[in-house]
């Protein structure tokens, strides 16, 4: 199989500088792209000059996440998908035990290596971690981190497991996966389209797996700070659709209905911490959700009707029973 990774680019040219000497040095197998999202620095250039082998993808405007892959995703030939953010540092040998799981399980799909913290290199990242699962109400969580509380890595998570969704941070995917499933969701910009895209394929039988052999550090919080509102609004928005789109039916209003509660109540939370722009951003996610409520539900395709969750409230697990740890929820 032939392998692409492509790094997504907007005005970033002080990580490239940073992060493509160990991604060139550590990816012999793979054909290395740089889909450029109409930055306005120099960082095409600066590719152009030190890297000439690089391929670079040039997008018209600045597409987010979601559609910038989707846009530069049409000229890429290779087999295997690998999206990389472009605050990611690789390891020696980062793409050999992912490549043989694809090559060994058919059914297997989409892969997640382990993501560790690039500033705090023993612990691991919020972007995956140890691999993703969502709630019953689509709160999602890690192996290695459940909401702010994040582990140490020890060798816990080093397996090879199944997983429900794979972090974007660091993406594998097989080409004729993203083209069947119809890549990511352009509506989502950024935050939660790889879990959407994940459910889509979880709806189809497919497998979604984390490698541990895999090591790979990420920066993260570089392209859209935390503490950014928007990010607040994308993630509430874009998770709610993610529910219409892919909870079946049966269950679908009753989900809603608690998750929208639960969602009021972290806007109090906000406000009782002075976090009005937070607050504020929940609140027009909702109004995005109820304006756009028959858009979302008319993307509904095959829903399985197998269960999504392995804990019904990741918020109950967390805030009341005080589960800080993966391996305590299950």
């Amino acid at each position: 199989m032939k392998i692409a990774v492509i790094i997504l680019n907007w005005n970033g040219k002080q990580l490239l500088e940073q992060f493509l000497p160990t991604m060139v040095k550590y990816s012999p197998e793979a054909t290395i792209y740089v889909a450029d999202n109409a930055s306005t620095d120099d960082s095409v250039h600066f590719i152009k000059l030190t890297f000439p082998n690089i391929k670079i993808i040039r997008n018209s405007e600045n597409f987010g996440f979601a559609q910038g892959y989707n846009e530069a995703l049409a000229y890429v030939k290779e087999d295997l998908y690998v999206l990389v953010n472009s605050d990611i540092e690789v390891t020696a040998n980062w793409l050999v035990p992912v490549l043989e799981m694809f090559t060994n399980e058919p059914k297997t799909v989409i892969i997640q290596p382990k993501i560790l913290d690039f500033k705090k290199r023993e612990c691991f990242e919020y972007a995956g971690a140890g691999g993703g699962f969502i709630d019953k109400y689509g709160y999602p969580y890690c192996r290695g981190r459940i909401f702010t509380a994040l582990e140490v890595d020890s060798g816990q998570y080093d397996d090879t497991v199944t997983i429900f969704w794979a972090s974007g941070a660091c993406f594998f995917i097989r080409k004729e996966t993203y083209r069947a499933l119809g890549g990511f969701d352009n509506d989502y910009f950024a935050h939660q389209e790889e879990i959407d895209l994940c459910w889509r394929a979880f709806n189809q039988d497919l497998h979604v797996k984390y490698c541990g052999k895999s090591v790979v550090y990420h920066v993260g919080g570089a392209t859209l700070d935390s503490a950014k509102p928007q990010k607040t609004y994308l993630n509430f928005r874009n998770s709610l659709a993610m529910l219409i789109k892919n909870v079946p039916k049966s269950a679908l209003f009753s989900t809603l209905f608690i998750r929208m509660s639960l969602d009021f109540i972290a806007v109090g939370q906000f406000v009782l911490n002075g976090r009005w722009a937070h607050a504020y951003a929940i609140f027009r996610a909702h109004l995005s959700i109820y304006s756009n409520f028959s858009k979302h539900f008319r993307k509904r395709t095959r829903i399985s009707n197998r269960t999504y969750y392995q804990v019904k409230s990741i918020v109950f697990q967390f805030f009341i029973r005080r589960k800080r740890v993966y391996k305590s929820l299950i």
